[in-house]
Formats: structure tokens, sequence, C-alpha cells
């Protein structure tokens, strides 16, 4: 009885949440290639007008990484009909707010405005695809604003340096082996040419897609769109080889020492396929099945039950065209980064041996019905989503359809992925220290 009341709330909860999570958009090309997208929600008198570029970190060269997080902060300077400083002061006058973001695959900006500040969003991210102002005084500007951000997020954080420790050594040949915030004296290094030259090159109507999401009038926003965008000239195609790896066969070790720390940290690391693959939303799962929550496998077994550990995590790191995965921990008393990878590995192995529980995979199907809810909610995070189910997965209506995916994996597969992937012989694991100590195993 207690089971088949289960199955009956997890059915009446996918119900629900497909028919109330439906997204509406309609989708066009203006001929310079930019792809465009309208969402209409009436619910609030707000609007999201946001451009994604197809530029992240993997399209730097090694020798001038940062170069994709750098414009996130330059392209903010000014324009030819926006004066430097006058950006920010611009949004705020107007009651707005505006923000950018950038990881290895693209960069997002956006901007949230009242409702009847939809034309002048427009005009803003149109100005700044067609008239930036990329000269010195803005490079300098931004290049001590980064340093200094680098300085707080990554140099002076606790573990701050944990991706990048990963990434270099798991990674040889692709540009994933660098980091998004890139290293200073590249920046420092690079001449006014270099980055007019990127500019050009990535920043460009058809290597982007347009998001126009809230309340607004669709024929008046395609007129505006029209007006400010089409006469944006097309860039030369961006072509992409994708750098392969040699697959990783005998587990492998590497150190890191961090001045910002006392407790060393174990992290195992394994290399992963594309975050468009079935099998990447399948790691997705065995992540939350491990981790995600006090009820969680490892964070019950670890922290609640044997009091081993402070903290314990997994998660897949997705990307583009290869994913890591994570399993992380930090110490407790007396027990050292070798005691808890034993644990963490019998937890593997039950999972590549036996199916998890039908109590277990229910709570799963529910989590991720819940997230996929909680991912529509509101209108900024649906506009994010268009985007990037547009330009890193090629397929926009993934936005409706993913939660398909996930409610099709079974318990069969999660043994089988968890086989495929979460190998001893597959992984890199580093000891991250504290410095001048060594890990202690």
């Amino acid at each position: 009885m207690k089971k088949s009341l289960m199955a009956l709330s997890t059915a009446l909860f996918i119900s629900a949440s497909a028919n109330a999570q439906k997204v509406e958009f309609e989708e066009f090309d203006l001929d310079n290639g930019l792809h465009v997208v309208l969402h209409q929600d009436n619910s609030a008198p707000v609007v999201i007008t946001s451009v994604m570029y197809h530029v992240g970190a993997k399209d730097e060269q090694p020798n001038r990484t940062g170069f994709a997080h750098f414009f996130e902060h330059l392209l903010f300077e000014g324009t030819k009909n926006i004066e430097r400083g006058e950006w920010f002061k611009l949004v705020t006058a107007n009651g707005g707010q505006n923000n950018a973001n950038t990881t290895d695959d693209r960069t997002y900006y956006y901007e949230i405005f009242p409702s009847n500040n939809l034309e002048l969003a427009l005009w803003m991210e149109s100005e700044r695809l067609m008239h930036p102002v990329i000269n010195q005084i803005g490079v300098d500007t931004q290049n001590e604003v980064v340093k200094e951000e680098k300085r707080l997020r990554v140099d002076n954080q606790p573990y701050g340096n944990l991706i990048k420790a990963v990434k270099q050594n798991m990674f040889k040949n692709h540009p994933y082996r660098w980091t998004t915030i890139g290293e200073m004296e590249h920046l420092d290094a690079a001449t006014l040419e270099e980055f007019t030259a990127f500019n050009k090159k990535f920043y460009i109507p058809n290597n982007a897609v347009l998001v126009v999401a809230g309340q607004f009038d669709k024929a008046q926003a395609k007129e505006w769109i029209k007006k400010y965008f089409s006469s944006i000239p097309k860039g030369t195609p961006v072509t992409r080889t994708k750098a392969e790896e040699e697959p990783i066969t005998k587990e492998f070790k590497a150190s890191w020492e961090d001045p910002n720390i006392q407790i060393p940290m174990l992290v195992a690391s394994y290399r992963t396929p594309s975050m468009k693959t079935r099998d990447a939303r399948v790691l997705d799962m065995i992540s939350s099945y491990l981790s995600d929550g006090k009820s969680s496998k490892l964070y019950k077994k670890m922290v609640d039950e044997k009091k081993m550990a402070l903290q314990i995590g997994a998660f897949n790191y997705s990307q583009e065209d290869h994913s890591l995965y994570f399993i992380y921990g930090l110490p407790m008393g007396t027990n050292t980064t070798a005691d808890m990878l034993k644990e963490i590995d019998e937890e593997i192995l039950k999972m590549q041996t036996e199916l998890i529980s039908e109590k277990d995979y229910l709570k799963l199907q529910n989590k991720f019905e819940s997230q996929y809810v909680n991912n529509n909610a509101s209108v900024e995070g649906i506009a994010d989503n268009l985007a990037t189910y547009y330009l890193l997965y090629g397929d926009i209506n993934l936005i409706n359809t993913e939660i398909e995916i996930y409610r099709s994996i079974t318990r069969e597969e999660i043994k089988e992925v968890a086989n495929k992937y979460l190998k001893s012989n597959q992984r890199m694991i580093l000891d991250y220290v504290p410095t001048a100590e060594k890990a202690k195993n």
C-alpha cells in the first residue's frame, strides 16, 4: 500500500508539473544570422532582454587565457553612443538591473527592465554588438577589475584553485585545461589589437542568440529587433575543432597546495561525456543519489553515521565538449583522505553491482521533477534556459522535453553508467592540501 501511494504521488506530481510548465516561444532568424527567441509572460510588468554569445574560455589561445571573461567586463565600458561609465547609470535610471557571466562555453548578458523599457534594452544590446568602444583606457581599467576579482574569488578564497587543479591535470589537449578567469600575465601581455580581433571574431550576430521574455507586444518587439539589429553585418562564421583526449586507463595522483586552508580535501575526478548526452543526465541522477541532501548515501553514511567527513559532495561538471565528474570531501578528526576514499569506493561499488532501491529511485524522480519546475519558475530562468538550449544543446525545445529524458532513465541505466564512467582505473585522485604540508594518507 505504501509503495502504491508513493507511485501515485509521483504520477500526480509528474502530471501537474507537465501541465503547469509548458513554455511557449517563437523563434526566427534575421538575415545576418542572429537567432531571436520570444517568450511572452504577462504575469508581471517586467521584460528580460538577453544575448548569449557562443564564446567562452575554450575559444582562447593557451598564451592568452581569460579573454572571454575579460570581455564580459570590457563590453560594459561603453559604446559609440553610450559614454564610458554611463551604461549602469542608464540602466538604473530607468528602473532596471543587468549582469553578465562567462563559462568555458559561452558568455551571457542580460537586462531586466519594467516592460515599458524594452526598446531601451534592445537598443543597448545592439550598441554592445555593433558599436563597442575598445580602447586602452577601458582595457587598463577592466584589467584591474579582473585582477581584483581573481584575488577575491580565487587566490584568497579557501579551496579557490580547486577547479584549476583538477582541470590542468584532467585535460592535456582540450582548452578546458585552463580556467575561465585565466592567467593575469596573459591579459597583461595582450595588445589592444588582440582584444579588437577577439571581439571581431566572436561578437557577431551569427554567433549569438537574442531572447526577449516577459510582458511585451510581439509585433512591436519584432519591429524594434529589426530596427536595431538587422543592420549589423554578419561576421565570418566561427569554426571549431573539438580537441580529443586520450582515455584515462590508469588511476593517477596529483596534488595542490593552498595557503588559505587548514583541512586537506580529497577529490576524485573522472572524465565524462558532453552535457548533451543521455549519459550526462544519468550522471546528474547519480550525483543526486550520492550527495544531494542529508538523506543521500554519502552524506548519511559519512557525515551523519560515521562522522568521518565535515563535508561530502558529488557532481557532474557539465560542459559542451567534455565534462568532469567530481567526488570531494573534507575529513573530520583523525580520519584521513584515504579513509574517506575507501568509504566512497564502497558506495560506488554498490551502485555498480546492485540496482538502487525503488524508494531511492522514486525519490530521484521527485527531485528532478521539482528541479524542472523550479528552473522554469521565473522569467529570468526561462530566458537563460531558452538561450542555453538553443546555443549549446542545439535543441531549444529541450526546455519542455528534457524532463522526459530524466523520467525515462531506469535503475538499470544508473547501474550501467556508474560502471561505465566511475571506475577506479579511470580517475585522478587529487590531494588538495594546506601549503607546506603533505596530505596524510
